[in-house]
């Protein structure tokens, strides 16, 4: 009995080897691109083998597979001797003009036993694109320095650039975004303004800078947590203006990196204009301690709060943020302002000011200001239209949970119907127009549509 089950133990414990766990097609295709690559599987234990071998797309993979000269996608009872190795020659044929492809074509060719499956990625290009692949870093944070110390570097709108992984502005390092500039992001992959950098997003109204994931089929245009963020550190210099950010876990997260000793700069200054962040997993825009000014801003479907504010100080103007988030239910207001920051648990002096702003959302409650002991509170909502279920002294000539009125909420249009409460509601404070462009009246429309 115990020779008749070495044999077993030894397999059931021994698994395939490969010079090449992932295998990358980084040609860049002006033409229809068909580029063969190979690898080995090496077999160390003492018997033989025996695997099905299988492209995991299908017949509808961009790859085909060639395994010891027979070709697949899917082979069967392929031996791999003992102390022996194979050849596997993998090939994708891609038209990189086709606008329907993604960006980045993903695989694997799995390798299955009796005893277990293993499988070697594939990744290739699938349209003529910039490409931003991490190349350091730990498995948690990967990432590529794509504006060093020192270095300017600008984005042009030629080509859209496809991120895989964080592409990272370095400290004293500038990355300048150019009008109609389109970035796409692989799934967990986001943009870093590292601590002292510079980010400059210099979109137009006719030319607005693209920040989304990179699946481009229809289904993904209103989906949530397909990328991760927009993340910037202590000490950046941060203009955005229009800019349209969807699809992400988080929108724009304003933070200092994760540091033994948190140290805060507090001219470190984000300014957000005529931008619309959308269908987020979790937060819309997310700060703690740092200082951020909006103007003419939509922040809209988002799984936590739209606007969570810890720490810091903010000025906010003409903002509509309407949270009719369904996907999942939301338990947190769409605007949340507090001097406890939470992950840290600490209390940080915040202040916070909101003129001319909307705060709606299928919450009862969507305004929401914690005060804690340890360090100074102070928020305003001026001629601000709110849903609140309490009165607060926070509220200054505000209305209070009356309709907004929105054109048409099922297709995220938050502009105001002519029966709006909100027209001619707010305070003159030299924001002449609005987010579309359209002039300010005289008195001007509560939030970022006049």
């Amino acid at each position: 009995m115990a020779v008749s089950c070495k044999k077993n133990y030894e397999n059931g414990n021994s698994a395939l080897r490969f010079s090449n766990t992932e295998i990358t097609f980084d040609t860049v295709f002006t033409s229809i691109g068909s580029v063969t690559k190979h690898f080995t599987v090496h077999n160390t234990s003492n018997s033989d083998i025996t695997a099905t071998v299988f492209i995991a797309g299908g017949k509808n993979s961009y790859y085909s597979i060639n395994v010891n000269g027979m070709p697949g996608p899917s082979l069967k009872d392929i031996v791999i001797p003992k102390k022996d190795s194979i050849f596997v020659f993998v090939k994708v044929n891609i038209n990189p003009g086709l606008q329907n492809n993604p960006f980045l074509v993903t695989d694997s060719i799995v390798f299955s036993t009796e005893y277990r499956k293993q499988n070697v990625k594939l990744l290739a290009y699938g349209q003529d694109a910039r490409f931003i692949i991490a190349d350091q870093g730990n498995p948690n944070l990967r990432y590529k320095i794509v504006a060093g110390e020192h270095e300017t570097v600008k984005w042009t709108k030629e080509k859209p650039y496809v991120v895989y992984g964080w592409a990272t502005i370095d400290s004293l390092g500038t990355l300048i975004i150019e009008p109609g500039t389109k970035i796409y992001f692989h799934n967990n992959s986001g943009l870093l303004a590292y601590r002292y950098s510079n980010l400059e997003v210099n979109g137009t109204l006719d030319e607005p800078v693209l920040f989304r994931g990179d699946r481009l089929e229809a289904w993904f245009n209103n989906d949530f947590a397909q990328w991760s963020r927009i993340w910037i550190n202590e000490g950046a210099n941060v203009n955005i203006n229009y800019a349209i950010i969807t699809n992400a876990q988080v929108g724009i997260q304003v933070e200092p990196f994760p540091d033994d000793k948190i140290t805060v700069t507090p001219y470190s200054l984000v300014n957000i204009e005529n931008t619309i962040i959308r269908n987020t997993q979790f937060n819309g825009v997310l700060s703690r301690f740092l200082n951020v000014n909006m103007t003419n801003c939509l922040i809209a479907n988002n799984g936590a709060s739209s606007l969570q504010l810890e720490g810091g100080q903010y000025t906010m103007k003409h903002l509509t943020i309407a949270n009719y988030f369904t996907q999942q239910e939301r338990k947190v207001p769409a605007c949340y302002v507090s001097n406890a920051v939470s992950l840290y648990e600490v209390a940080y002096e915040a202040k916070a000011e909101f003129t001319n702003c909307i705060v709606f959302g299928n919450n009862e409650t969507e305004v929401l200001v914690n005060k804690v002991n340890g360090s100074d509170l102070e928020a305003s909502f001026e001629n601000c239209l709110v849903k609140a279920k309490n009165p607060s002294d926070y509220f200054i000539n505000c209305l209070r949970n009356e309709d907004p009125q929105f054109t048409d909420i099922s297709k995220l249009n938050f502009t105001l119907r002519t029966s709006s409460p909100a027209i001619d509601k707010g305070k003159p404070i030299g924001v002449d127009k609005d987010i579309l462009g359209n002039s300010r009246g005289n008195p001007p429309s509560i939030g970022a549509y006049e």
